[in-house]
């Protein structure tokens, strides 16, 4: 088992509502989860407190079977490393660098990489395809190639769990496939868990293992893509009616579908 979260509730200071309820998941070793669901659900506090950088009140977390509070930071960033949708990056550090800088928990401080760092660089960046724009400013990138090489960082940790938080949510359609691609390649290789915030439903349902949909901070419906892509559990979770077209090995479409009344003049 990589992650386990068990009866985990949060609530952030001042807020009258618990940001999560009781939320508990397993995730097993070369999975990927998808975490989903409408906007406030959840989603990214559940990594938070995955990470450690928020405390939940109520809470058994682990990682690799070692509670996460007990874990330092410096070993949690050997093993689990994160994607965002964005953060702040330098504009003028070079790709190289960038990535580089996903060695930081294995190397001293201000030591230079050593030829093992430096090669596992190098392949990082030849798996995401950057390795033509190792000297290429981050500003000059774009936002495809920019996304790849915050993988490419994440990748250089050589994490165990990989969390995405809507790391696509900025891409077009092209970029986003590419992404996702990218990423089932590397967790079949590598053997990586992943667990990834995604509002698209129907990305998740091609490319996760497991989905946890998430609703004012409480588990909807948890388990395979097509057991959890229910038109009334949907309904239920964003408060709209919703078709589910099953399209085989591409996973399944949800559409959203008009009320009654609705769009008439």
């Amino acid at each position: 088992m990589m992650c386990r979260l068990q009866a985990v509730s949060f609530r952030y200071p001042g807020g009258e509502n618990d940001a999560l309820s009781e939320v508990s998941l397993e995730v097993d070793r070369g999975t990927h989860l998808a975490l989903v669901g409408p906007n406030g659900a959840g989603k990214s506090t559940l990594l938070r407190i995955i990470t450690g950088v928020l405390t939940a009140q109520r809470w058994i977390v682990t990682v690799q079977g070692r509670e996460v509070s007990r874990w330092r930071r410096r070993d949690l960033a050997r093993t689990v490393a994160v994607v965002s949708q964005s953060g702040e990056v330098d504009s003028d550090i070079r790709v190289q660098d960038l990535v580089g800088m996903g060695r930081n928990p294995h190397v001293k401080a201000w030591a230079p990489l050593a030829a093992r760092d430096r090669r596992i660089v190098e392949e990082c960046l030849e798996a995401v395809d950057l390795a033509a724009l190792v000297d290429r400013r981050a500003g000059e990138l774009s936002g495809g190639e920019l996304q790849r090489a915050r993988l490419a960082r994440a990748l250089a940790q050589e994490p165990a769990l990989l969390l995405l938080d809507e790391p696509t949510a900025h891409l077009d359609l092209g970029h986003e496939t590419r992404f996702m691609e990218l990423v089932r390649q590397l967790t079949q290789k590598k053997s990586l868990t992943v667990v990834g915030i995604t509002h698209h439903l129907n990305t998740a349902s091609r490319y996760a293992d497991h989905m946890l949909l998430l609703s004012h901070g409480s588990v909807v419906a948890s388990g395979r893509p097509e057991a959890v892509l229910q038109p009334d559990t949907l309904d239920r979770a964003f408060g709209w009616p919703v078709h589910v077209a099953d399209l085989g090995p591409l996973g399944h479409q949800v559409i959203p579908a008009r009320r009654v009344g609705e769009g008439q003049p």
